[in-house]
C-alpha cells in the first residue's frame, strides 16, 4: 500500500474565487532539463498543475528502455510500433512527490498517441490521468472541460476531429454556450499545437484546427489559449486571425518544460527560413490536410511567412522553462514565464493580463 496523500482540491466557482497560483507547463519528458523544471516549479507553490502535452515520450524508446530519435526507423520493418511503457512508470515516480499533493489537468500531445494493436491509440494517455469528461458532457479523453474557482478552462484535443460537423466541435459549442462569465469570469483554453507560433518548427502546422475553431472561440471571448509542441516560450499580444484585435485571445506556448527532443531556435520571418508550405502540414493532425495557404492581407500578404518579427509575437525565447498565472479578480490575471537558469523566483516574461468585458461583450449564456 502507497503511503496517504493529500491535496486541496480546487476553490468553489464564483468571481470571487480562485487558486493563488496555476503551473503552466508542456513537452515536459524525463531528463536533466525536466529535472529543473519542476524543481522551479515547485518552489512556486503550485494549487494546479496543467500539463499542456507530451507528458513522459515513452514512444522514443525502444523496447529495453534504450531511447531512440527516430523510432518508425528503429522499427521499420514491423506493423506495430509499440513504445517502452515503464518509462511511463519512471515519470509517475519522478513527479509523485509534486502531483500527489497538487492536482494535475493534461491534455494530449503528438507524443501520447503511441499506436498498438487493433489500431489502438492514446491507451496510456487515457488510463494513466482521470479526465472530468463525462462531467462535461465529453465522450472522449481527448476535450473536457472544468472549473477552477472563476475559471473555467476547456482542453480541446488537435489528435481527433475538430471539424464544425465532428463530435467535438458540437462538445465545444455547447459548452461555450453553458459558461455562465458571472460565475466564471476567466475562459482559457488549452490543446497541444499551438496556431500562433513564429518558430519554423511546427511552423502553421495546425492551421486547419485554428481555420474550424477561431472563430467560434474568439465569439465567446476566450481570454487565454496555452499551448505545447514548440519547443520554446512564446508570448502573442491579442490577436485574432493574425491580426491585432484588443478581443482576441492572448496565446502563450510553454513547451519549453524538458523533453529529450532539440530546443526550437530559428524562427520562420528569419532570412532563408520559411518552410516549404507543403511540408508544413502534421499527417496527425486531420490525416495531413493541407490548409496553410499565403495570407490574404496584412504585412505578409501573397506570403507564406512574414519577413520580420509579427506583430503579433510580443516575446519569444529558446529556453526551459514553466509558467505561473495568478488570476487577482474578475478583470485582473498576473502571468509570469520563469527560466531554468534563473535563480528561483526570478520572472524571464512578467505581465499582467486585463479582461475588459465591456468592449469585448461577449455571446450571451443559453437560457
Amino acid at each position: 500500500m502507497s503511503e496517504v496523500h493529500y491535496f486541496r482540491t480546487m476553490p468553489e466557482s464564483g468571481p470571487k474565487s480562485y487558486p493563488s497560483r496555476i503551473a503552466v507547463v508542456g513537452d515536459l519528458g524525463l531528463t536533466y532539463n525536466t529535472t529543473s523544471t519542476i524543481d522551479h516549479m515547485t518552489s512556486n507553490h503550485p494549487d494546479l498543475v496543467l500539463l499542456v502535452g507530451d507528458v513522459s515520450y515513452a514512444n522514443m524508446y525502444l523496447t529495453n528502455g534504450t531511447g531512440s530519435n527516430c523510432y518508425s526507423c528503429s522499427f521499420s520493418d514491423t506493423p506495430i510500433h509499440e513504445t517502452y511503457q515503464p518509462r511511463w512508470d519512471y515519470w509517475g515516480r519522478y513527479m509523485q512527490p509534486l502531483i500527489s499533493n497538487v492536482p494535475i489537468m493534461v491534455v494530449e500531445g503528438n507524443h501520447e498517441l503511441e499506436e498498438q494493436a487493433e489500431n489502438k491509440t492514446f491507451v496510456a494517455y487515457s488510463s494513466r490521468f482521470a479526465f472530468p469528461s463525462e462531467e462535461s458532457g465529453s465522450s472522449s479523453t481527448f476535450y473536457y472541460s472544468f472549473n477552477a474557482g472563476g475559471i473555467h478552462f476547456i482542453m480541446l484535443g488537435a489528435y481527433t476531429s475538430f471539424d464544425k460537423s465532428g463530435d467535438q466541435y458540437k462538445w465545444l459549442e455547447k459548452d461555450l454556450a453553458s459558461v455562465d462569465r458571472e460565475v466564471t469570469p476567466w475562459l482559457v483554453a488549452t490543446w497541444h499545437p499551438p496556431w500562433y507560433s513564429t518558430y519554423t518548427a511546427h511552423y502553421r502546422e495546425a492551421e486547419c484546427m485554428r481555420i474550424e475553431m477561431e472563430d467560434l472561440l474568439y465569439q465567446y471571448g476566450v481570454d487565454i489559449v496555452f499551448n505545447g509542441h514548440v519547443h520554446a516560450y512564446e508570448r502573442s499580444n491579442r490577436v485574432y486571425n493574425y491580426t491585432l484585435d484588443p478581443c482576441g485571445p492572448i496565446y502563450i506556448t510553454v513547451g519549453d518544460g524538458g523533453n529529450r527532443e532539440k530546443m526550437s531556435i530559428t524562427h520562420a520571418d528569419e532570412s532563408g527560413n520559411c518552410p516549404e508550405p507543403s511540408t508544413t502540414p502534421d499527417k496527425l493532425i486531420d490525416g495531413g490536410k493541407f490548409c496553410g495557404f499565403n495570407f490574404t492581407s496584412g504585412p505578409a500578404e501573397g506570403k507564406f511567412c512574414w519577413d520580420r518579427q509579427p506583430d503579433y509575437s510580443a516575446l519569444r525565447e529558446s529556453s526551459f522553462g514553466h509558467g505561473i498565472l495568478e488570476v487577482k479578480n474578475e478583470t485582473h490575471a498576473l502571468w509570469i514565464w520563469h527560466r531554468n537558469q534563473d535563480y528561483y523566483g526570478i520572472a524571464g516574461d512578467e505581465i499582467y493580463i486585463v479582461r475588459q468585458p465591456e468592449k469585448c461583450p461577449v455571446k450571451p449564456k443559453d437560457p
